[in-house]
C-alpha cells in the first residue's frame, strides 16, 4: 500500500473531527450575521417576508427567513434616526449581536485549510493495494449456481454454520438443486430457490441441526479469523465489523458474532421455531438489509459474483413475492462446489481482506467521501455499505 494512503488512514479522523468544527462554526456564524442583520433590516422597513434580493444584499441572508428589499433611499436615513432617537436600545442590542457575529465570521473565514493532498478515494485505495491485501476464492467452500443467463458464486462460511454449511456442499454435490428453480423474488427483500413442490429427497444429510445464528468468537480465534471491528455504532448490534470478508455484528461482551443481513448474505429458509432449516432452501438478500432478521435465521455465507443475475429477475406477484404459477419460475440448471469443476471453469475470483490497513483505508474512504460529487461528507459508514471488493485473479 503506498505511503500517501497510510497516511491519510491515520489522518482520517482527526483531519475529519477539524472539518466538521469549522463547518459547524462557519454555519453558526453566518445564521447568526444573517438574522441579526434581518432584524435591523425589518425595524428600519429595509426588509420583510417576500421581495426580490439585489446586488447589495449579502449571500448569508439566505439563511433567513427574512430576504432584501430595494436598497435604502434617502427617507430610509430618516426612518433609521427616528427609530435610534425611539428606541435606542433595542438598535444598540442589534448592532452589538451583529458586530460580534462578523467577527466571528472573519475568524473561521481566515482559518486556513487543512494543509497536505485531499484523502484517496476507495478506488484509489484498491488501485494502491498490494497483492498480499487480498486473498483467493477458497474454491472448496464456494458454489456456483447456473442459472441460464450466467454464474452467480457464493463463498460458504463454515466458520460461522459449519454444519449448515456441511449439508449445503453434502446436497450440491449430490445434484440435488439440480433442475429445481428460484421460486421467490420479492422485490427490494430476497431471493429464494428450493424445491417448491417439496418432493425431492434430500438425502443423507443431517436432519437434526442446531440453530447456528451466531458462533462464540472463541472458535473464531482459534481458525485465525480476526474481527475488525467499524468505528461507528450501530442499531441492531453493540459492535459491528468484519471478519474474513464477511459483515458481522458481535454482543456488548464481544463473546458472540454473527453474519448480518447486509445486500448479498446467503441465508437457508426454515418454517416456524423449532425448525432452523436443513440448508435445501436458501436465500438472498437483494434489497435494503433487512437486519431484523439477524440471529433469526443461519446465515452461512455471500455472493461474490452474480447479484446483478438475481436482481434484475421478474418479481414474483404472489403473496411473499413467490411465483404464482410454475412456469414463472426461474430454473436452475446446476449448482456445483467451485473445486470440482474442471480447473478451466473454476472462477477466478479475489476478495479484499478485511484485517489489512488497507482495508482500514478503503473503510476511511467509504466513510468519509471527498471525491468532488460530494458536498457535505457524511463522516459516518454502515455496516452494510462498506460493500465487497471483489476482482479477477491474475492468471
Amino acid at each position: 500500500m503506498s505511503t500517501r494512503v497510510e497516511a491519510h488512514a491515520r489522518m482520517a479522523a482527526a483531519e475529519g473531527a477539524r472539518e466538521r468544527m469549522a463547518m459547524h462554526v462557519r454555519r453558526a456564524c453566518t445564521g447568526a450575521w444573517a438574522a441579526s442583520v434581518a432584524s435591523m433590516g425589518q425595524a428600519a422597513g429595509w426588509v420583510g417576508r417576500g421581495g426580490a434580493s439585489n446586488a447589495a444584499c449579502r449571500p448569508e441572508l439566505s439563511l433567513s427567513p427574512w430576504v432584501c428589499r430595494p436598497a435604502p433611499r434617502r427617507q430610509d436615513s430618516v426612518r433609521w434616526l427616528r427609530l435610534a432617537l425611539a428606541r435606542p436600545t433595542t438598535v444598540v442590542a442589534a448592532w452589538l449581536v451583529a458586530t460580534s457575529s462578523m467577527t466571528a465570521c472573519a475568524t473561521s473565514s481566515t482559518r486556513p485549510a487543512p494543509s497536505g493532498r485531499p484523502a484517496p478515494s476507495s478506488a484509489e485505495v484498491l488501485a494502491a493495494s498490494a497483492p498480499t491485501d487480498w486473498r483467493p476464492l477458497d474454491l472448496g467452500r464456494a458454489i456456483v449456481l447456473q442459472l441460464e443467463a450466467g454464474a452467480v458464486v457464493i463463498e460458504l462460511a463454515p466458520a460461522f454454520a459449519p454444519r449448515h454449511v456441511a449439508n449445503i456442499l453434502t446436497l450440491v454435490r449430490s445434484g440435488y438443486f439440480d433442475g429445481l428453480a428460484v421460486v421467490r423474488v420479492q422485490d427490494n427483500y430476497v431471493v429464494q430457490w428450493g424445491d417448491a413442490d417439496g418432493k425431492r429427497d434430500v438425502g443423507a444429510i443431517d436432519r437434526k441441526l442446531p440453530d447456528e445464528y451466531s458462533v462464540a468468537t472463541g472458535s473464531l480465534t482459534q481458525a485465525g479469523l480476526r474481527f475488525v471491528p467499524l468505528p461507528d455504532g450501530d442499531v441492531y448490534a453493540p459492535e459491528v465489523g468484519f471478519v474474513d470478508s464477511l459483515p458481522v455484528g458481535r454482543n456488548a461482551g464481544g463473546s458472540e458474532a454473527w453474519i448480518a443481513h447486509c445486500y448479498g448474505s446467503v441465508g437457508v429458509g426454515r418454517d416456524m421455531p423449532p425448525d432452523n432449516g436443513l440448508g435445501n432452501e436458501l436465500y438472498v438478500v437483494s434489497g435494503h438489509a433487512p437486519r431484523h432478521l439477524d440471529r433469526n435465521l443461519a446465515v452461512v455465507g455471500r455472493v461474490v459474483q452474480g447479484m446483478d443475475l438475481l436482481t434484475s429477475l421478474p418479481r414474483g406477484k404472489g403473496p411473499l413475492g413467490f411465483y404464482e404459477r410454475p412456469e414463472q419460475r426461474v430454473p436452475i440448471r446446476t449448482v456445483r462446489v467451485a473445486a470440482d469443476l474442471p480447473p478451466a471453469e473454476q472462477p477466478r475470483l479475489e476478495l479484499l481482506r478485511t484485517d489489512t490497513a488497507t482495508f482500514s483505508a478503503f473503510v476511511a474512504a467509504r466513510r468519509s467521501r471527498r471525491e468532488a460529487f460530494f458536498v457535505v461528507p457524511t463522516d459516518r459508514v454502515e455496516l452494510c455499505n462498506i460493500g465487497l471488493a471483489v476482482r479477477p485473479r491474475a492468471p
